[in-house]
């Protein structure tokens, strides 16, 4: 197995070489380094490929002798030319896996077998476009042939060839465009200057200075015609009006030099505008005399600026927005806007929502300390489209040490940015199913465990391991097997929320992390959520396939020091799940003394919770079920731990039925919700009965009716806003006594609603004969009503017969705008669920209107 550190510190080490765009002998040594890793006999060759003569070069290394490395220089490609030059003739990767019986090494095999090799992987290194930059093998002192796994390292490093190589190559492209761009504002040969609306100049540069003779302090403040011929004054002047006026002139003039001469000068005057409006005049001469010198100097510049593939812009540094003054052909192409849309205007424009601020404070930073700048930056064409931008800005200085101008080259490193976040998202996602792979899931895993460990939450893991993969996958084909894990992947994805993780750890095994879920039973659910998915058929290339799974569970509830055992204890509980029959589910066990340790503590931190009052009581409307309006609430016990947070009701109740802490518990409840529900009618927010939720234990129990009684009395709340909801288990001692203690609270003025209907053992009789006035649906039936018919079936049933027995109906677990709709054309009565509103403390509920608005629409 491969050191996993080693492969990460070399991998790390050939992305950082390509990013700092280090010389390419030392990100091509980076990548010969990671081969090495990955393939530890083998020995990492990389061949440069020369265009004009059609032949390859083995780059200079330490790993080869001088005499092998001479031996390898200037080889001209062809199908028989070794294995790097078939490679590269073919564009393909080509192996010789023993170089005395490859008839293609005829002419280097003597050569192959002095330096003690005796075979050769080699895969062409191309471009996206195809073009071809050399080769890329690896020898071996032994025969050998590639396994997949070696071809897709092959591969990936034959990429990672390219790119350090375009990467290379667009940095020598850039430094030598960057310095002929510098030098065109330095070494100008022309003479350069601006004049005010008077005509007045205001600055030149050191061209002028030398065709003219004078110093730019000597020209500032003074007009134009004092330094031109006589008769030539009144055409110079008819050209400088010209460009006052907005428009640009250019003409030929004869100037008087400082010790007197004459010389004929090429002139352009052109407006500076700003925002519209001319503020100004500039001026460009030149000595005709030099004029064919120059004028190709100027045509060369030009060419080359506009034969780049990259953009150039310049701005103007002395105007307050420093706006673009130049932008080359290439920047049109790349932006899609024209010339009169782009100059005159700060570049700023090309940004959009997703640019990074971070590249833009540093391209500010950079122009308020004049300093050049190298910043990747997420720009938008004139269509809205956006690309990524190399933007190499860099500060022009006069003679004086003043910005004048800055410059600007715009390289579109889209597609390298593509292909940066494809070897990301390589390194972290499967790319069979596109779910995050094992690396990703440990790190969520370890994030999520730290976060748990200061929130005392619940974290759960399960392994999941498909039943029977292996005969479909060798049976019908890896291609089928790929479509079944894909769809299986897929299934999955759905079922988890948006805090989850779901992964493909390997093969035909799957892991989910929850750290969100309520307790115990919400993981089961989801288990049993998972089973029942995968047991339904896949459609798969035409034919049903059937598959089932067996899940290990684990959560922190126990001692886990470290977040990684989580995962070990699904894995064994996956074990255990296997040997239990498969299409099931495991929850690890562990360590039975330490659960009744912490049930132990459980249980004595609910005595005291009960002393120092640390539960609290929730409410939830239920509401009618075609306008929204609030009709009732139900009482939800809520418990406020100091140590734990809040712990959920599917943990604490369990254990206080089993240790008979439900009797006191529920009395506890009665008189709180008897309190607030005369509270909240003082205040005019009770639209109805609160239901309370009474365990079976309470309900049998001698003196239950006194404790009602002394509930409602203490609290003055009459009768009828006090219902009681029971579970088909109170009817587990037999029918009469239930049926007795119903009439009973009947009489009182309390209603008794049945919980959970459908989900117990109790017969249809007794639903004939219980006194009851109201049926509460379970919402196992409701989650699946608009897809499961089994479900709407029965809830449509239960409804009907519910109503022909004078009964309400109320339909739990309602969290979807469709539910709501199935359940109205049902004609079910009432409603409850987050669809309307989560459980919520009393003075929340003091706030809700008398119509919950979600009930009118979508």
């Amino acid at each position: 197995m491969l050191d996993e550190l080693a492969l990460m510190e070399a991998q790390q080490e050939v992305h950082e070489r390509i990013a700092q765009q280090v010389p390419l002998e030392e990100t091509l040594d980076a990548i010969a380094r990671w081969i090495e890793v990955l393939l530890p006999d083998g020995v990492p060759a990389f061949m440069r490929f020369d265009t004009k003569r059609q032949v390859l070069s083995l780059i200079p290394s330490q790993r080869f002798s001088q005499a092998y490395q001479d031996c390898l220089q200037a080889v001209p490609i062809g199908p028989d030319v070794g294995s790097f030059g078939c490679a590269a003739y073919c564009r393909e990767p080509v192996n010789t896996e023993d170089i005395l019986t490859d008839s293609r090494w005829a002419a280097f095999r003597d050569a192959a077998q002095r330096e003690g090799l005796r075979a050769c992987w080699s895969t062409p290194v191309l471009t996206a476009e195809g073009e071809l930059l050399g080769t890329f093998g690896i020898y071996f002192r032994d025969p050998n042939h590639p396994t997949e796994a070696s071809r897709r390292r092959m591969k990936q490093a034959a990429a990672l060839v390219a790119l350090a190589i375009l990467r290379d190559r667009d940095a020598s492209n850039h430094r030598a465009l960057a310095e002929w761009h510098r030098s065109l504002f330095v070494n100008h040969p022309d003479g350069v200057y601006e004049f005010d609306l008077e005509g007045r100049f205001q600055r030149g540069n050191a061209a002028l200075t030398r065709i003219t003779g004078y110093p730019e302090e000597a020209l500032i403040g003074r007009h134009f015609n004092e330094f031109i011929e006589p008769t030539y004054r009144e055409h110079t002047q008819a050209g400088f009006d010209i460009a006052r006026e907005g428009g640009a002139h250019q003409y030929e003039t004869i100037g008087v030099h400082r010790d007197g001469h004459s010389y004929r000068l090429e002139v352009l005057n052109f407006p500076v505008s700003v925002d519209g409006e001319v503020v100004g005049v500039y001026g460009i001469c030149r000595d005709i005399t030099a004029r064919k010198r120059e004028e190709e100097a100027r045509r060369l510049l030009e060419r080359g600026v506009q034969a780049t593939p990259n953009g150039v812009v310049m701005a103007d540094a002395a105007e307050p927005d420093i706006p673009l003054v130049y932008a080359n052909d290439a920047f049109y192409r790349l932006t899609g806007y024209a010339p009169e849309e782009v100059l005159g205007r700060n570049c700023r424009f090309l940004q959009g929502p997703g640019s990074d601020a971070d590249a833009i404070t540093a391209i500010h930073r950079a122009i308020t300390e004049q300093q050049p700048v190298d910043v990747p930056l997420l720009n938008y064409r004139k269509d809205g489209s956006p690309f990524w931008n190399h933007i190499s800005l860099s500060p022009v200085f006069d003679e004086e040490g003043n910005c004048t101008h800055y410059i600007g080259i715009q390289q579109d490193i889209t597609q390298h940015r593509e292909q940066e976040a494809r070897l990301a998202y390589q390194a972290m996602y499967d790319q069979l199913t596109g779910l995050p792979n094992r690396a990703v899931f440990d790190e969520r895993l370890e994030a999520s465990f730290e976060q748990i460990q200061e929130t005392s939450g619940l974290l759960v893991v399960m392994h999941l391991d498909l039943d029977g993969f292996k005969t479909i996958n060798d049976g019908l084909g890896y291609h089928i097997g790929n479509q079944l894990l894909v769809a299986v992947g897929e299934r999955l994805r759905q079922l988890v929320g948006a805090d989850d993780t779901l992964a493909r750890v390997t093969g035909d095994e799957f892991a989910l992390l929850l750290p969100d879920l309520d307790g115990r039973q919400a993981g089961i659910e989801m288990a049993e959520r998972v089973l029942n998915r995968i047991a339904q058929p896949f459609m798969v290339d035409g034919r049903p396939l059937h598959i089932s799974a067996s899940i290990g569970i684990a959560c922190n509830c126990q001692r886990v020091d470290y977040a990684y055992q989580l995962m070990q204890r699904a894995d064994l509980a996956v074990a255990d799940a296997k040997q239990q029959g498969r299409n099931t589910w495991h929850w690890y066990e562990g360590d039975q003394q330490r659960i009744t340790k912490e049930t132990v503590l459980l249980r004595h931190d609910l005595h005291t919770a009960l002393r120092h009052d640390q539960f609290e009581l929730y409410y939830q409307p239920i509401v009618e079920a075609v306008n929204g309006r609030i009709r009732g609430l139900e009482a939800l016990i809520r418990w406020h731990h100091p140590e734990r947070g809040m712990i959920s009701p599917g943990v604490f109740i369990p254990l206080a039925e089993q240790t008979g802490q439900i009797i006191p518990l529920g009395r506890w409840i009665l008189r709180r919700a008897c309190q607030d529900a005369a509270a909240m009618r003082d205040e005019g927010g009770l639209g109805g009965p609160i239901a309370v939720n009474i365990s079976s234990l309470q309900f049998r129990r001698a003196g239950f009716l006194e404790d009602v009684r002394a509930a409602l009395d203490d609290a003055g709340l009459p009768p009828e806003l006090l219902e009681l909801e029971v579970t088909e288990s109170v009817l587990i001692d037999g029918a009469e006594p239930a049926i007795e203690l119903i009439n009973e609270l009947k009489a009182m003025g309390i209603r008794v609603a049945l919980d959970d209907f459908g989900t117990g053992f109790s017969s249809l009789s007794y639903l004939r004969d219980l006194p009851i006035h109201k049926l509460k649906l379970d919402r196992a039936f409701i989650k699946d009503i608009g897809t499961n018919r089994s479900d709407a079936a029965i809830v449509q049933g239960i409804i009907t017969m519910a109503h022909h027995l004078d009964l309400v109906v109320v339909a739990e677990g309602i969290e979807a705008w469709d539910q709501q709709q199935d359940l109205v054309r049902r004609n079910c009565d009432l409603l409850q669920g987050y669809y309307f509103a989560k459980p919520m403390p009393r003075e929340a509920v003091l706030k809700l209107p008398g119509y919950l608005p979600a009930a009118t629409g979508r």
